[in-house]
């Protein structure tokens, strides 16, 4: 984001707080912020999210790139969400899982991994997407539907922090390993300047690996070890993410990053599923990602 401070304007980053306020809010409110929605009547909770949609009218305004369909899909999308997430909190109390949690989630993923609405963004502002149906997601498992031990809770403690080291300890061997004998990474040793090795890491733990691990570990791997354990939950679930990897930096199936990250997947779900807390496997996430793209990319 830092590197695009000169050019947006300040209508921009209006809508990029408005896209950053319910991930936010969530994550270090999110009691106050279930009792609130609790509170209001029916209609009006399943209404709510229609407001996601005011982040693309800001920008394709500003743009001058508005179109009345890519408004009515980010009004109507989050309020689709929103009530399937409430007929399946009605039908599956226990929340065991039910089809309508796994039908938004599979829309919601590969909405994003095929990058289906990036069209109605400018092109380097297509994070805006991503961000927005994570809002979506938000929104509806955490305030809806009432997910529990999801774990999305960003005010970080000591432990979430040794777990996310540990984890990433036991991946980066292997990693190493397999990558390098693949020629899937290049090692390059570089003395990078600790400021921007800070923000890299924190530009990724935020935007890349917190959006992914909610997605991943607290709702998918949450959701499937429900209906088949711990471990078949964790191993899908990395199998999942490594083929949510499969059109990276590349126009074809590269499978060796899917290789690589369904077993980066492991990890992720072993930090995440210790205490149940995203704020662990998004660290050992950012760690994973931040080195790849300094040393080995």
């Amino acid at each position: 984001m830092v590197k695009f401070g000169l050019t947006l304007g300040p209508v921009v980053w209006i809508a990029a707080a408005l896209t950053l306020l319910p991930l936010l809010a969530a994550a270090f409110f999110s009691v106050r912020l279930a009792a609130w929605v609790e509170c209001l009547p029916l209609p009006v909770r399943l209404l709510c999210p229609v407001l996601l949609c005011l982040p693309y009218v800001l920008v394709a305004t500003s743009a001058g790139t508005l179109q009345w369909n890519w408004l009515l899909l980010y009004a109507l999308l989050p309020v689709t969400v929103a009530v399937l997430l409430w007929h399946a909190s009605q039908a599956d109390p226990a929340q065991r899982g039910n089809w309508r949690d796994f039908l938004v989630l599979a829309g919601l993923g590969l909405a994003v991994d095929l990058r289906w609405f990036e069209p109605a963004w400018p092109r380097h502002l297509a994070i805006f997407n991503k961000m927005l149906l994570l809002d979506a997601g938000i929104y509806g498992f955490l305030l809806v539907r009432r997910l529990d031990g999801v774990g999305f809770d960003l005010r970080l403690r000591l432990r979430d922090v040794t777990t996310g080291l540990r984890e990433f300890a036991f991946y980066a061997p292997i990693a190493l390993a397999l990558g390098l004998g693949l020629g899937f990474l290049h090692l390059h040793l570089t003395r990078p300047h600790p400021a921007p090795l800070a923000g890299a890491f924190l530009y990724t733990f935020a935007l890349i690996a917190v959006p992914e691990e909610l997605f991943f570990r607290g709702w998918m791997q949450n959701l499937i070890e429900r209906r088949l354990g711990r471990t078949p939950a964790l191993l899908l679930t990395a199998a999942l993410f490594g083929l949510s990897h499969f059109n990276k930096r590349t126009a074809s199936f590269n499978w060796q990053y899917v290789l690589l990250a369904a077993l980066a997947g492991i990890f992720y779900g072993r930090a995440w599923r210790r205490d149940r807390r995203v704020g662990a496997s998004a660290i050992t996430h950012a760690l994973v990602d931040t080195v790849w793209g300094q040393w080995l990319r």
